[in-house]
């Protein structure tokens, strides 16, 4: 399993039998199906209840598993069962950005969920989202960490090779920040931000998306007022402090560490501007399910097991151990922390306290990318008439993310649409056009 690197423990089996928790889960997991199946038989051969009462006193119970044992292989047949559906390929690489965004990817390293699954996974550490694009577009990552945009993007063959993608989970909502250089401590007012210099991850992303969006209300025209540079989130931090930026929109353990090296400060958190926004996803081809289905299944349920255990707040600090080390986000534990479990220093002289910070609900809307659609059309990186509707269905897989959150005891939503604000403007996913004509600065 991957992880190796970090000095990160998962906590010990319980019962001191087996390598890990991982294993013990797998072990307790055949044993019900084995207890289970010899229940079954017992009342299909005694039906009556004091029948089956007077043989197990008459013989015991070890001997009477025994003898069922003799005329029926029940180990051999729960392990069949739990052999059902085995992943097609085991030894898989998933790529991901060092930023908590990635978290439910990363942990499902060091912590077992992927070997839960019966998977060998390698978490690929990755230095932008163009590499983390072209690699899973040419089969090199199996899967990846992806902005919630991109998977979009690739499917429409914006700025790609066109390739089907699909998002069958969301990473994580909130958990951005916008942030500024020092010297803007007393320049708080966007109306006066015009010739500022700001970093954005990617084209296709919702940084760039709401941090337009907010330029955008405040009068600014994000393409002629301000410029807009695309930067790595692992470089942003260094280009601050060089000055070659005013700030960046980016994820919270980038923000957090330029608060941490005294060289930035939190303007707004990214919920400020919408409250509940996607940021990243859980993706892959649409090849890559129809090839190794079972093993597509099995990553799936690691994602959505990591992420039931990523939303309880009692369990923050200890992922937050698990994901700083080098070979996943480089960052001190303290910076993580902050962000996980939301009190933070916000680079004011303020500590704050909000537990919504970032979030991790893996429903994938299909309101969330209709969204994004009409965002990519309102700056022009899509022409023409657009079918917000089907496109959505066709990437955002909800269906598949409703029966994944079942099975990892995650409450799914009813619905695979719902409504929302962006900075107050309400959005009603079945009138995208008329959201888009309502806009004053925008491209098309």
């Amino acid at each position: 399993m991957s992880g190796s690197g970090s000095n990160w423990k998962l906590t010990r089996c319980p019962c001191g039998a087996h390598s890990s928790q991982a294993a013990h889960d797998e072990a307790l997991s055949v044993a019900a199906v084995e207890h289970a199946t010899e229940q079954a038989l017992l009342k299909a051969i005694f039906p009556k209840t004091i029948e089956r009462r007077l043989f197990l006193q008459a013989i015991g119970a070890t001997t009477a598993a025994a003898a069922l044992n003799h005329v029926f292989p029940i180990k051999a047949a729960a392990q069949a069962l739990g052999e059902a559906g085995a992943p097609e390929k085991a030894n898989l690489k998933v790529g991901f950005i060092p930023i908590t965004c990635a978290t439910p990817i990363i942990m499902g390293a060091p912590m077992g969920f992927y070997e839960k699954q019966k998977l060998n996974v390698e978490v690929v550490k990755t230095a932008g989202w163009a590499i983390i694009r072209d690699k899973t577009i040419n089969g090199e990552y199996d899967a990846a960490q992806m902005l919630a945009p991109m998977p979009l993007q690739i499917s429409m063959g914006l700025g790609a090779t066109k390739t089907p993608f699909v998002t069958p989970a969301i990473e994580n909502v909130n958990g951005q920040a916008i942030c500024l250089a020092n010297k803007h401590k007393d320049n708080r007012d966007p109306k006066n931000w015009k010739g500022f210099k700001f970093a954005i991850p990617y084209d296709f992303s919702n940084h760039n998306y709401l941090l337009r969006y907010y330029l955008a209300e405040h009068g600014i025209d994000p393409d002629t007022d301000v410029q807009l540079r695309l930067v790595p989130p692992p470089e942003m931090v260094a280009n601050l402090r060089a000055d070659n930026i005013d700030g960046f929109l980016a994820p919270d353990n980038i923000v957090q560490r330029a608060v941490y090296d005294g060289v930035g400060f939190i303007h707004l958190l990214s919920k400020e501007i919408w409250d509940g926004h996607p940021c990243c996803s859980f993706s892959l081809s649409r090849k890559m399910m129809a090839d190794t289905p079972n093993t597509a299944a099995a990553l799936l349920r690691a994602i959505m097991q990591a992420t039931s255990y990523a939303q309880k707040p009692e369990n923050r600090k200890e992922i937050a151990v698990a994901i700083a080390p080098a070979n996943y986000l480089n960052q001190p534990v303290t910076v993580v922390e902050q962000v996980l479990t939301g009190t933070y220093a916000d680079g004011l002289g303020g500590v704050k306290k909000d537990p919504a910070r970032i979030a991790f609900d893996p429903f994938p809307y299909e309101s969330y990318a209709i969204w994004t659609l009409t965002q990519m059309k309102r700056w022009g990186q899509i022409k023409g008439d657009v079918d917000f509707q089907a496109i959505a269905r066709d990437v955002y897989l909800a269906t598949d993310a409703e029966k994944a959150m079942k099975e990892a005891g995650i409450a799914a939503p009813s619905s695979t649409a719902k409504t929302f604000s962006v900075m107050g403007k309400p959005f009603d996913p079945s009138k995208p056009d008329e959201y888009l004509a309502s806009f004053a600065i925008k491209r098309s």
